[in-house]
């Protein structure tokens, strides 16, 4: 058991390796029929978000953005397109654990949470079409 699945019994917030392997442990669960699609997806964990993205995505605060795709979907991938950067998720630790003491959501469902719907950027989801999805689960 990690030392994360108990955090409420530790005085210590999670540190970046505790995301990480929250992290890895999420994208263990996928079904292996959609992971075999994400096995070259990064997954990299960061404090905050960087000052570009925070200027890209027009952030007010840098507690506003717990996760983010940066790739090509693969929707919009053609056969013959060159080889890009490799597709990458940033999760951010300080916004995650800002919301999870906000809203006492268990750490484990939210870093999977985030996690799986970075990945269905990456599916070519749009926020709107993985609202839709969570709702009618």
């Amino acid at each position: 058991m990690s030392r994360v699945t108990h955090m409420r019994q530790v005085s210590v917030p999670p540190s970046l390796e505790d995301i990480e392997g929250l992290a890895r442990e999420a994208m263990a669960g996928i079904p292996p029929e959609l992971r075999q699609y994400a096995r070259d997806v990064v997954v990299k964990v960061e404090e905050f978000p960087d000052d570009q993205t925070m200027e890209e995505m027009d952030l007010e605060s840098p507690f506003d953005l717990l996760g983010l795709y940066r790739g090509v979907p693969l929707t919009e991938r053609g056969a013959s397109d060159p080889m890009a950067e490799p597709d990458m998720i940033h999760l951010y630790r300080r916004p995650i654990l800002d919301y999870w003491c906000e809203t006492e959501e268990d750490l484990v469902r939210l870093v999977r949470h985030v996690l799986i719907h970075e990945i269905g950027h990456h599916f070519g989801f749009s926020d709107d079409d993985m609202e839709r999805l969570e709702e009618s689960a």
